[in-house]
């Protein structure tokens, strides 16, 4: 688990995850949420629409950005005070998703501004946005010597 806290942090830091978004993820999103508009899990009705097949949910893409807030950048203990997201082109199932942040501001009271972004397969941003984060203030996970001389 990756713990970066608030004065460790520069302007540029970048961390990402990866996932090619299948169908079971699709549908377990639907599940969980509920929502199982024709758009994300009717592949017959969906050919009919604006995007002519089934398109991910935005928001499990919005998840994958939580990911790396949570677990990379800043990583653990940081906690979401906003989020903005324009949602700039469809992810289809099966495009393989790099979610990412970079740090772009340190800002006053500990917070930290990030630029959040999706890029599908072909490096095109489909998802961009900012947040404003509160990454912890002090060490709460135990490092090992490896993991502070790699910088982790």
């Amino acid at each position: 688990m990756i713990e970066h806290i608030y004065s460790e942090l520069k302007v540029g830091d970048k961390a990402y995850i990866e996932k090619t978004i299948t169908e079971t993820d699709v549908y377990l999103y639907a599940g969980i949420t509920g929502d199982f508009s024709w758009l994300h899990v009717n592949e017959v009705r969906a050919r009919r629409g604006h995007f002519k097949t089934r398109v991910v949910h935005g928001m499990l893409l919005i998840g994958l950005i939580s990911n790396v807030v949570g677990n990379r950048m800043p990583g653990a203990g940081t906690i979401y005070e906003t989020q903005n997201i324009d949602f700039l082109a469809p992810c289809y199932i099966n495009d393989t998703v790099r979610a990412q942040t970079e740090v772009v501001e340190k800002l006053p009271r500990g917070r930290v501004k990030l630029r959040t972004c999706c890029f599908n397969q072909n490096d095109e941003v489909i998802l961009d946005g900012v947040a404003i984060v509160i990454p912890p203030r002090k060490h709460i996970i135990e490092r090992t010597l490896k993991q502070i001389s790699e910088g982790l």
